[in-house]
């Protein structure tokens, strides 16, 4: 251990509450002594219902000064380091430039507006486009380079557009990975609303990497024909998990940790974790853009993914997307920071295997 983080660490008490001006969850690593850092994404250009994932990642920073340290699956998770980098200010100045462009476009599609001129929906879709894959290239970009530093990386939306440039970065990284997804959307279709970046389109864009040879879905209950027609077409490459046999198979008597089990036989060794927020029951994330009926509790999750990790296999990377804060005073950042902090020190614990 270097001498600095040896001092750092015997000089930090983890019982003390969150210091706001100490790193996110209060913790005191510089970057250069931290083993997981996270790449914020503000952004929600895209969002087809309700919007607010703009702050997601200040709202879970802000919230993680409340989460207690100790983590039973990980007791000294907090001697490893959790960086969180600046929110980058021109990428949420930018999103929301190109949001009042996208709700144009919405306006027009729902047949509330007109369009002004022929070529306006055009335009529009080529500008918004073309916003979205430059935010695809900077995260690709930044991601690639904190891979580099061979820390555990995660990314912190953000709408769910937000980490392609990730999984793009990865696929450069390991020739064969899976992805798993933990959501109550499908995420399957093509160029939603026209976007060829939307949140809704992500998994669809994600399969464009011949690396990604395997797509796990776990929680979907919110799907439409185009969707399930891409499931079966290609049922090799896509499992999914759906929140309807999930929980048909408990009510008859099935447990969790078989099916888990079943969740953890379709997975390859390396593993990417694609975390949407409204994947939980929407009463732990009520102001998320599109919160569905059903879901999971937080522990049902961490309790797959400690299975996974205990297995064997490794995580390669993660993000967490869709938190919005709402108002201020709903769940939705307490319930992600609490998860953030568990879901780091899990897939960290992988980070050698």
């Amino acid at each position: 251990m270097h001498p600095e983080k040896k001092n750092i660490i015997e000089n930090f008490d983890p019982n003390s509450p969150g210091n706001l001006t100490a790193q996110i969850f209060g913790l005191p690593f510089p970057f250069e002594h931290s083993e997981i850092v996270l790449l914020p994404v503000p952004w929600q250009v895209t969002v087809s219902y309700g919007a607010g994932t703009i702050m997601g990642p200040d709202a879970i920073r802000e919230a993680s000064m409340q989460v207690d340290l100790y983590d039973p699956f990980v007791p000294e998770a907090w001697k490893h380091g959790i960086f969180m980098l600046d929110i980058p200010e021109n990428l949420r100045d930018k999103s929301v430039r190109f949001r009042q462009k996208a709700e144009r476009v919405m306006e027009i599609l729902s047949g509330v507006s007109e369009p002004k001129n022929p070529k306006e929906m055009e335009d529009l879709v080529y500008d918004i486009n073309t916003a979205c894959s430059e935010m695809n290239q900077w995260v690709y970009e930044e991601t690639k380079k904190l891979l580099d530093t061979k820390k555990t990386v995660g990314l912190i939306g953000g709408d769910h557009s937000t980490p392609l440039g990730f999984i793009r970065a990865l696929s450069e990284r390991y020739p064969v990975f899976g992805i798993l997804q933990i959501d109550a959307h499908a995420d399957l279709r093509n160029a939603y609303e026209g976007f060829t970046f939307s949140h809704a389109s992500i998994m669809y864009n994600a399969l464009k990497f011949e690396q990604v040879k395997k797509l796990i879905q776990v929680g979907i209950r919110d799907y439409c024909d185009e969707e399930v027609q891409l499931i079966r077409q290609q049922p090799e490459r896509i499992k999914t998990f759906f929140d309807r046999d999930i929980k048909h198979s408990l009510y008859r008597g099935d447990s969790w940790d078989r099916v888990c089990n079943r969740i953890l036989h379709e997975l390859p060794e390396n593993i990417y974790l694609s975390f949407d927020i409204d994947g939980l029951d929407p009463s732990l994330c009520p102001n998320t853009g599109t919160p569905v009926a059903g879901g999971f509790q937080t522990e049902e999750v961490l309790f797959l993914l400690e299975k996974i990790a205990l297995s064997g296999k490794k995580f390669i990377g993660f993000d967490l997307n869709e938190v919005s804060p709402g108002d201020g005073n709903g769940p939705d950042a307490n319930v992600a920071a609490r998860l953030l902090y568990r879901i780091c020190n899990i897939v960290h614990s992988t980070a050698s295997k």
